[in-house]
């Protein structure tokens, strides 16, 4: 279980450029859930991704995972036990290296290289039948450099490198906002098959209201730090877009707008 746990975050504290961020928040997610967040521009959406993942610190409370304290826990040793797959493709992948050399340092998550070859020959079978999963004929590319393929093929071995090494949770930061529709859904439908497969508890930030809806048992919605939505079971399966459509609306007459 993921605990947030009255979590305090001010941007230019203490100066007339101060902003509230959060504010006594406190947020848990249970094991195998997959959690779908919406809200506007500033909600602390993604904010909330960096506070989990360790790459903003907070001012007050604490961060648990499974009942350890992991507030003071450095972003990369945080890395070991959660996945993240970012909005732009090129970040979760090296350009310059092939994509059996990316598949390779994936492998190697949180484990010494010492004075080894970077690269595991007796893993090429896996790596091969790993991509060949993923149906976009990658496992037949393996010496060509991942900065000559698509944005959804970088996508979708982010997704695939991400969850490679046993992992704790996996981060959806907007990982479909860069592509095209039609490789959107690819990336969509890869996402769920993997999540279920390796049963991940999953929290993917998304501004796609259908992806929302479709996709995970749980769905926030947040709204200047805290979270003015929270449907789970039955009542998220029975939201529609329409819903949510009709809550954005509200606030955003109750923010003038």
């Amino acid at each position: 279980m993921l605990k947030l746990n009255h979590i305090d975050k001010y941007y230019n504290a203490g100066t007339v450029n101060e902003m509230c961020l959060f504010e006594d928040f406190s947020l848990s997610i249970d094991d195998g859930q997959f959690v779908s967040v919406v809200g506007s521009n500033g909600s602390g959406k993604t904010s909330m991704l960096n506070i989990i993942c360790g790459s903003i610190p907070v001012d007050r409370g604490t961060i648990q995972i499974n009942g350890q304290d992991i507030t003071q826990m450095p972003e990369y040793r945080r890395q070991r036990r959660i996945g993240r797959v970012y909005q732009n493709p090129a970040m979760g992948t090296c350009p310059n290296m092939t994509i059996l050399e990316n598949m390779s340092m994936a492998d190697h998550k949180g484990k010494p290289f010492n004075l080894l070859p970077g690269t595991n020959r007796q893993r090429i079978d896996f790596y091969r039948e790993s991509l060949k999963s993923l149906g976009l004929g990658l496992e037949d590319k393996l010496h060509v450099k991942v900065g000559v393929l698509s944005g959804g093929q970088r996508q979708a071995m982010a997704l695939l490198m991400s969850t490679m090494t046993p992992i704790e949770f996996l981060i959806l930061d907007e990982h479909t906002a860069a592509l095209d529709p039609k490789t959107a859904e690819v990336i969509m439908e890869l996402t769920d098959k993997i999540v279920k497969e390796k049963h991940l508890t999953t929290i993917m930030v998304t501004h796609n209201l259908r992806y929302a809806v479709e996709y995970g048992d749980r769905l926030l919605m947040m709204h200047q730090g805290r979270a003015v939505l929270d449907k789970s079971g039955e009542e998220k399966a029975g939201l529609r877009i329409e819903d949510l459509l009709e809550q954005f609306n509200a606030i955003s007459i109750e923010c003038g707008n």
